[in-house]
């Protein structure tokens, strides 16, 4: 951290990309490497002002507002997040437009730093994408699932989708292969989910009472020897959904690390499975400006693709 600057206090006026925002929301962002709780203190005290006036943390930012903001420690630039060593393989784009960003997240990327993981998805696409003045996650996705990952590229698109959420608008399925012959050709899961801390720190999820609820509906795509390939309807996005409830029904994903069957998995990584088999092939949204429908799609993987034809499928196989 540098020393406290003895510079005077800065103005920034908003634009629209940080329109809507919280004002403790927009400081954090702007004041990187200052902790929240300074945040807090300066709104408390009064050295924040918009317009010239004392707001709270919870004041929406408009366009054209004035943002009084004190000289504050600020993180040194070898404090930002810096890419891994080598080339970063190219994100493809599966669709774009003047507010949204759909990208094919690759297997084993973050989409954004943290718990460790100091760069994600977000950090190379705005390190590759300098002059964008608004890049957010709408969604997340697992670290070991790939596909369809939707981004805002405007403030306002973001606040639309976010609603659209909420309120159940946005559909999500994925493609899983399960150790297991899944029996029903639709079933709904309503099953509870806890989230909590192992001893080492790691985050983990439970089908609990003293849950929330959580909601898939899951289809059968393809029964196999052995192993069924399913669809999976999110109804509600609660950590580790569909990875939970599929192994609470003792049917575990093949090749989950966390939730998995780990005999299973050794088997299945011998046979050239390298990682979960869990995909999010399509999302279905209302453009958040003109609410056409979007069904944007990302296509099974290769590697997944070529893992699922080598398990013989049974003839005439009925579900």
């Amino acid at each position: 951290m540098n020393s406290l600057s003895k510079e005077s206090a800065t103005w920034h006026e908003i634009g629209e990309a940080a329109e809507g925002q919280r004002i403790d929301n927009y400081l954090a962002r702007l004041l990187k490497g200052v902790p929240k709780s300074h945040v807090y203190r300066m709104l408390r005290g009064g050295e924040v002002r918009v317009n010239s006036r004392r707001v709270g943390p919870d004041h929406r930012l408009q366009a054209g507002d004035r943002v009084r903001v004190p000289p504050v420690r600020v993180a040194r630039p070898a404090d930002t997040p810096r890419p891994p060593p080598g080339r970063q393989p190219a994100l493809e784009v599966l669709y774009e437009d003047d507010v949204l960003l759909v990208i094919n997240k690759p297997p084993g990327t973050a989409v954004h730093g943290g718990s460790g993981i100091s760069y994600g998805v977000i950090e190379q696409l705005r390190r590759e994408r300098p002059a964008a003045p608004f890049l957010e996650l709408v969604h997340r996705l697992d670290r070991d699932t790939s596909g369809v990952l939707l981004l805002a590229k405007k403030r306002s698109a973001l606040v639309a989708l976010h609603a659209q959420m909420r309120s159940g608008g946005v559909r999500k399925y994925y493609l899983t292969l399960v150790h297991g012959r899944w029996t029903n050709a639709r079933q709904k899961v309503e099953l509870p989910l806890h989230k909590y801390t192992l001893p080492t720190g790691e985050r983990r999820v439970k089908v609990s009472a003293e849950g929330a609820a959580s909601i898939t509906i899951f289809r059968v795509k393809s029964p196999r020897s052995g192993y069924t390939l399913l669809e999976a309807e999110l109804k509600t996005g609660r950590t580790h959904q569909i990875r939970v409830h599929l192994a609470h029904l003792g049917y575990p994903i093949a090749g989950d690390d966390k939730y998995g069957d780990y005999g299973v998995n050794k088997d299945l990584a011998k046979a050239g499975l390298k990682r979960m088999f869990l995909h999010a092939c399509r999302l279905v949204i209302h453009h958040p400006v003109t609410s056409r429908e979007l069904v944007l799609e990302a296509p099974l993987p290769a590697d997944l693709a070529a893992f699922l034809s080598r398990i013989e499928a049974p003839l005439a196989a009925t579900v």
